[in-house]
């Protein structure tokens, strides 16, 4: 069973309408709320990183869930369950990457406890007041598709650590950075209804997804999408850009007229359903998307 499944199961039983998108919106609160769990040799190996850099990952990757629907993160709290072998300098390594992540967010509690492996819990809250806050459900027919940057770099990276390397690639995977400036351009300026998802697990997921809770096509060139072209090395390059996790740039369905600076557009929604790469509908694609329950090697 897939993280997904878990979740369909989760809102059938609590029949909220707060859950299907990155934040649950507030509305009579005028906040945002995101909650991430992030679990040693699931989310992390030490063996790759180090206190302060998942201190800072962990933060950032919640950040970029608060500037995926379009609010102004501002609050954070922070739990942590360590094993017996973590020290004190530890601690203030990882509460030092994340205050450094955190520019400008409070970091207002949290809980600390024991555990067999590191276990990070990190809730953040974001306001909205002058904002316009997004929903998966809300693209449409004749509006383009656009993103904040490039796809694939961190599923390279990830994979040049299992190999032992160190390079661009790989600070791209441990030192990630929410799009916070895209966002809120986004969330400020614009009038109409709009989509907007972050791609920890994938551009494809997102894709997916958007078109799923829209009910809508998303036909995308794959050519206008922005990646590193050093990313041709790898034989599957093409798999990393589209299904690789972690890249934490945003894509956005907004009205065709809306302007907005340093994003790249990479396809239109039409009518239908689905994700059609280069005119092909894409199918079976379940098997090749992000997963958070695959533990990492």
């Amino acid at each position: 069973m897939k993280e997904k499944e878990f979740i369909n199961i989760i809102k059938t039983i609590t029949k909220s309408d707060f859950i299907g998108d990155d934040c649950a919106y507030l509305k009579n609160l005028g906040i945002v709320i995101s909650q991430d769990n992030l679990v040693e040799d699931v989310h992390f190996s030490m063996k790759f990183t180090d206190a302060y850099k998942l201190g800072y990952k962990s933060a950032m990757v919640n950040i970029s869930d608060i500037a995926a629907s379009g609010a102004e993160p501002a609050y954070m709290t922070v739990g942590l369950s360590l094993p017996d072998n973590i020290d004190v300098e530890f601690v203030k390594n990882f509460y030092k990457g994340v205050k450094n992540t955190a520019l400008g967010i409070e970091i207002i509690g949290g809980d600390i406890t024991g555990g067999d492996k590191i276990f990070i819990s990190i809730t953040i809250i974001g306001k909205t007041k002058g904002r316009k806050i997004s929903s998966r459900q809300n693209a449409k027919d004749g509006y383009k598709i656009i993103v904040s940057g490039p796809h694939g770099s961190s599923a390279a990276g990830l994979q040049q650590l299992y190999e032992g390397n160190t390079n661009k690639f790989t600070e791209k995977h441990l030192m990630p950075k929410a799009k916070i400036e895209f966002s809120k351009y986004i969330a400020e300026n614009i009038k109409s209804d709009y989509a907007m998802m972050d791609t920890s697990d994938g551009l494809m997921d997102a894709l997916m997804q958007i078109s799923r809770m829209s009910n809508v096509l998303l036909d995308v060139d794959f050519n206008k999408i922005p990646y590193d072209k050093d990313l041709e090395q790898f034989d599957n390059y093409k798999d990393l850009i589209l299904y690789g996790g972690e890249d934490y740039e945003l894509v956005a369905c907004v009205p065709e007229d809306f302007y907005v600076p340093n994003s790249f557009e990479i396809g239109k929604i039409k009518k239908g359903t689905g994700v059609k790469i280069d005119g092909k509908y894409i199918k079976n694609a379940e098997e090749k998307l992000f997963n958070h329950f695959k533990e990492q090697k």
